[in-house]
């Protein structure tokens, strides 16, 4: 069979510990024998970002903003720990922060549904996606402990020498204190993200937040979110047959939860972290969800939602056994080889996608998985395959 031909590269990011073990795999059983796969590759394994001081990270978002569509593993942010185990020079940046915050982008998770993974919430009959704004908010935070009594303020000097000065707290008694902010243009791409994606998609948006107690901070992502959908994008909403919906977080948690799914729920930058986790797990597991970070000017970059399996790794360079689930990181090459495909009119290399996609759930729903889905499906008698023959089970299939 002749290899199906690219005309543009994917930007591929490399990543780190199992993921990486995965990655080469999906490489050489699921795509090389099919595809002329034209890439252009960068190492954001933790050494190589070492090696660099970070600069691979950053040239891999500026080749992402030059050919349109990247595909990224799982990358170790560090920690103590790992400056340690890794000698590090300095504890980087999150890599996805870095390379978010160069493309100006919003990341949207969705599980990716398998019958016989059946979600936790009864109701949920659909994916729900999370759209997480990926700037600012306390993953830029600027934080003290304060050890001494003495009054903290906030505090805003204008170039044109005005100042703003408001208390937060007279500390009698050691405490901590935290100041995080956020921009304009920021809020505003991440609405134009969200209500173009749904559009793509054909779902309607909620979001919520918390403007009754936020009078200032969460009330302007309210207004820059109602102002954009009015001026920009209601008509098409309504011809599109779609609505945005607004309310208190709170609320919204409680309509999820009550929900059927099929809508794209808006997040703030924590919030979006901590409820994706929660929707992916409710949904099966965190190894089964996509993640696809998409700036307002149509730039996509793929990956899977979950982290670098550490304790996998270290299993497997013991020499033992591991069953890991490659499915979320398969996806994510599918994302990235279908949007390719579209962007440049290959019609085979999207209907690759498609099938390998469709071999990957039909190979789960056939009874063969790794451990993770085996603890949790409703199938009976499931096959447990380890993390090579997984990949083999859906090659076969393919």
């Amino acid at each position: 069979m002749a290899k199906i031909q690219m005309k543009t590269p994917l930007v591929e990011m490399d990543g780190d510990e199992m993921t990486r073990i995965l990655w080469q795999m999906i490489k050489d059983e699921l795509l090389l024998p099919y595809i002329d796969l034209k890439t252009e590759y960068y190492d954001l394994g933790l050494k190589h970002r070492n090696d660099t001081d970070d600069q691979v990270t950053i040239d891999s978002a500026l080749a992402t903003k030059k050919y349109g569509v990247a595909v990224k593993c799982a990358t170790i942010t560090p920690n103590h720990a790992r400056m340690s185990e890794y000698d590090l020079k300095k504890m980087y940046k999150s890599p996805n922060g870095t390379i978010r915050a160069i493309l100006d982008g919003t990341v949207f998770r969705t599980p990716i549904v398998v019958k016989g993974i059946d979600p936790c919430v009864r109701n949920w009959k659909k994916p729900i996606t999370l759209a997480r704004h990926a700037y600012g908010d306390v993953y830029k935070n600027t934080e003290l402990y304060i050890d001494r009594p003495g009054v903290a303020y906030l505090v805003f000097r204008g170039d044109d020498g005005t100042e703003i000065e408001e208390p937060i707290q007279e500390f009698e008694a050691p405490g901590i204190v935290q100041g995080m902010h956020n921009m304009d243009d920021s809020i505003r791409s991440f609405a134009r993200s969200c209500f173009s994606y749904a559009l793509d998609m054909g779902e309607s948006v909620w979001f919520g937040s918390k403007d009754t107690i936020s009078k200032t901070y969460d009330a302007r992502f309210k207004a820059i979110f109602q102002e954009v959908f009015d001026t920009e994008y209601k008509e098409k909403f309504d011809a599109a047959g779609l609505e945005y919906f607004y309310s208190l977080i709170d609320d919204i948690v409680a309509r999820v939860m009550k929900a059927e799914g099929g809508f794209i729920w808006a997040c703030k930058n924590y919030d979006g972290d901590v409820m994706s986790d929660m929707v992916s797990s409710a949904f099966g597991s965190l190894a089964m969800m996509t993640s696809v970070l998409v700036s307002p000017d149509g730039i996509y970059e793929y990956e899977a939602a979950h982290g670098t399996v550490q304790r996998h790794y270290y299993k497997h360079l013991k020499g033992e056994e591991t069953s890991t689930n490659s499915v979320a990181t398969i996806f994510a090459w599918t994302g990235a080889l279908r949007k390719r495909g579209e962007l440049d009119g290959i019609k085979e290399l999207e209907e690759f996608a498609d099938r390998l996609e469709k071999a990957t759930i039909d190979t789960i729903e056939s009874g063969k998985m790794t451990r993770d889905l085996a603890l949790i499906t409703s199938i009976k008698d499931p096959v447990v395959l380890n993390s090579r023959d997984f990949i083999l089970a859906i090659r076969d299939r393919l």
